[in-house]
């Protein structure tokens, strides 16, 4: 009897198991879409959508163009990023195939959860470089920005706490004391020489498992001092262009001028973008509901919270990704 029960249940499972290994791809993609779709349609129906078009109409255009014009200098950053690591990390020089490989990385990352096909898109470019050697340079180019959203994240975060949510001052003082020497020990711990040779490279070395990997991880031991600090800094300006897009977007739906408030709230918009699993498309929803929340609690409208964050999503993420797109197709035509 058990025999003839499994007989008649495992033809549906095996068929399932096969359509979704088969078709996952496309069901996550779609999965996704309906995330994003749904967490859009969720915030835009709190909002009237006349009130929408008539904030994009009456909209300040030199702030708006001003704000485009400088998404070229934040791709420019990125790319400066990027040349630096793929200059150190994979031995690459040529400026093209650098350029190239980034918008394919923006095209790939886009459509997937944590920007994690930006790894594989990079790598288009770079047929001669191991998967691993790209998606570890990667890694390296991600990580200076991920750091920067982490401590000024989380120094705006205790200031919204101590402003807005009227916290004491002495938490407020604890938790930056905390905050900084947590910041201060993890530098010099990716500074020091004696970590990365004595510390982790022989305790990895005495595991099979990753023995194989150890070649490859290796070339961290080659990004010097002169390396973090100018990354560092680049990646600052970088954070700095995007938070100034922002406070510009916000600036130009609302006709006000209150730029502190509008840097505070990107900064806080990104670290809960950080935090959050970005599980929709592209991050949307996610990133527009901490701009409408934010932005609310300092007096700001809906409207103004929700078009300056989808504006900021078209011209930094949507704009590029077609680019990429575009000379993916050009690459494959040739």
């Amino acid at each position: 009897m058990e025999d003839v029960k499994s007989s008649t249940i495992s033809p549906d499972t095996t068929f399932v198991k096969t359509f979704f290994t088969r078709n996952k791809t496309l069901l996550f993609f779609i999965l996704k879409l309906v995330i994003a779709a749904g967490l859009l349609i969720y915030l835009a129906s709190s909002i009237e959508y006349k009130q929408i078009l008539s904030g994009i109409e009456n909209a300040d255009l030199v702030l708006l163009m001003t704000a485009f014009v400088l998404s070229f200098l934040n791709i420019f950053l990125q790319y400066y990023k990027w040349k630096m690591v793929s200059e150190s990390v994979l031995q690459e020089n040529k400026k093209s195939k650098i350029f190239i490989s980034l918008f394919h990385g923006f095209s790939a990352g886009i459509i997937t959860p944590l920007r994690v096909g930006e790894y594989f898109g990079r790598a288009i470019s770079f047929k001669d470089k191991p998967l691993v050697q790209v998606t570890i340079a990667t890694l390296i180019d991600k990580f200076f920005p991920l750091m920067l959203v982490a401590f000024f994240g989380s120094v705006s975060s205790i200031l919204y706490l101590y402003f807005l949510k009227g916290i004491s001052v002495y938490l407020a003082l604890s938790l930056f004391i905390i905050l900084f020497s947590l910041f201060y020990f993890f530098a010099s711990l990716m500074l020091s020489r004696r970590f990365w040779d004595g510390m982790l490279f022989s305790r990895i070395r005495r595991s099979g498992r990753v023995s194989s990997w150890l070649e490859k991880l290796k070339v961290l031991k080659q990004l010097d001092k002169p390396f973090f600090f100018k990354m560092s800094f680049v990646s600052l300006l970088f954070y700095l262009c995007f938070l100034v897009q922002y406070a510009l977007l916000v600036s130009a739906f609302s006709h006000n001028q209150n730029f502190f408030d509008y840097l505070w709230a990107g900064n806080l918009i990104m670290f809960v973008k950080t935090i959050i699993p970005p599980i929709s498309l592209g991050e949307l929803g996610i990133r527009e509901g901490a701009s409408v929340y934010f932005l609310s609690q300092m007096g700001e409208t809906s409207v103004t919270a929700f078009n300056a964050s989808i504006f900021l999503f078209v011209i930094n993420l949507l704009i590029p990704s077609l680019v990429g797109l575009i000379l993916l197709f050009r690459r494959n035509g040739n």
